[in-house]
């Protein structure tokens, strides 16, 4: 009978059990998705001002990039005829980003920890950030030039002269330095003395008037290259000329013993990566030169998601700089809360403007007057590309900031340049590659 008892009862026992097992998953899980939300809520409370700042920035950065969209979609007769081109744009944008956008990060820092203030007034410590960004972009222009022609002649690209190269890369840099570096000082002081976080505006809105004025100053530096084709000699002599003036005010500078030389003496090796990192980009791009004329709308998409990717991970570099500066975020290898504040933050930010890019980018081939892959398409591509990259990014900025910092090296010397550069590179990669699966185009 005990034997008859256990066997009519033993199914009746685990139906029981598994009723209370999955009642109690159940339970389980609405507890943590109502204390998901209430952490989410909360979050959103306390991180509301830093997310409508960094919402805003990206959106102004946006609007810089949909302008370089378009100026890029109707590049195609300077592309044709200056070939190679494509090549040092990628890298020409992310110089421009790299470099002010540490001369930013390096002031919102110094302000954050009170060396300096937000008024205008001259000091040592801001005339070395000025002095060492014209020295980083002359000879950054020089190297992009280097790398940019070699690139070409390894891959067996059609391109113009190097004296070409190192013109147009040296004459554009000159031109977008003296309209940079009075707008990162004002966007920086000015806004830390309104209240704003530097880390959510500098980064971001600098970013946009690189994208903005790198591509009207390459072609004003086309248009001084062909005056100076009148004469080959004078050519050969500004030529020359440019060539001694940057050696030897590199040279001039590793001489010093201040905070000038440090930031050089950083940032140049981590932006010499940066550059070639960046013509690798552009290599990419101009291997699909073809399919990029033809489909406007992917032309006009690269600045953008390019410039609003870079963006999204200078935010995210400049914060967690701040943070190991001030000790908010410890300098070990394991992200702790406020570091997962500060992805949260980022995916927060993704998920809205990754489609609004996507938007904008059908809107410029619109304006431009061509036919694009419809909005729905280019919504996809750049959604799901964002998506893919995102992750990958806030991984490597976490790293990179905490290793350099524990190197005791400057992160806002390495991170923003750095991480800026491996976006430039990975996105194009990603979009390109995404572009091919949803549009099977083939594109290599």
């Amino acid at each position: 009978m005990k034997k008859i008892r256990q066997t009519s009862f033993s199914p009746l026992t685990f139906f029981v059990d598994s009723i209370i097992l999955l009642f109690n998953v159940i339970k389980g899980t609405f507890r943590k998705l109502i204390n998901f939300r209430k952490y989410f809520d909360n979050f959103l409370l306390d991180h509301k001002r830093s997310i409508k700042e960094g919402l805003i920035a990206l959106f102004i950065c946006a609007c810089g990039d949909l302008i370089a969209g378009i100026i890029l979609g109707q590049m195609t007769y300077f592309l044709e005829t200056f070939p190679g081109l494509l090549v040092l744009i990628p890298g020409a944008i992310g110089m421009r980003g790299n470099i002010f956008g540490s001369f930013g990060s390096r002031i919102s820092t110094n302000l954050h920890i009170g060396i300096l203030t937000p008024e205008f007034k001259k000091s040592k410590n801001l005339t070395n950030n000025i002095y060492s960004s014209v020295v980083l972009t002359l000879i950054l222009s020089l190297f992009l030039a280097i790398i940019a022609k070699c690139l070409c002649i390894i891959l067996n690209y059609n391109s113009m002269s190097f004296i070409d190269f190192t013109l147009i890369s040296v004459i554009a840099g000159l031109i977008s330095n003296v309209i940079m570096l009075p707008i990162t000082m004002f966007i920086s002081l000015k806004s830390f003395e309104n209240g704003w976080d530097p880390d959510n505006i500098t980064t971001p809105v600098i970013a946009a008037f690189g994208d903005l004025f790198t591509l009207p100053a390459i072609i004003l530096s086309i248009f001084i290259l062909n005056i100076l084709n009148g004469s080959y000699l004078i050519k050969y002599i500004v030529f020359i000329f440019l060539l001694i003036v940057i050696i030897v005010i590199f040279i001039n500078v590793l001489k010093e013993s201040n905070d000038l030389k440090i930031i050089v003496k950083q940032s140049t090796p981590v932006l010499f990566i940066c550059s070639i990192l960046g013509v690798i980009a552009g290599g990419i791009f101009n291997s699909s030169l073809t399919t990029l004329l033809t489909n406007t709308s992917l032309l006009t998409l690269l600045p953008l998601f390019s410039g609003e990717s870079g963006s999204l991970v200078s935010i995210l570099g400049a914060r967690i700089s701040s943070g190991l500066h001030s000790g908010i975020i410890e300098p070990i290898l394991k992200p702790k809360k406020n570091t997962f504040y500060n992805f949260l933050l980022i995916i927060i930010l993704s998920l809205i403007i990754y489609p609004v890019i996507g938007i904008l980018s059908d809107f410029s081939a619109y304006v431009i007057g061509s036919t694009g892959l419809g909005i729905d398409k280019i919504i996809e591509i750049s959604t799901f590309s964002g998506f893919i990259l995102m992750p990958i990014m806030m991984i490597i900025v976490f790293y990179v900031s905490t290793i350099s910092y524990r190197k005791g090296l400057d992160p806002d010397n390495i991170v923003i340049p750095i991480t800026a550069s491996i976006t430039d590179s990975i996105s194009s990669l990603i979009l390109i590659i995404i572009s091919l699966i949803l549009t099977k185009v083939i594109i290599f």
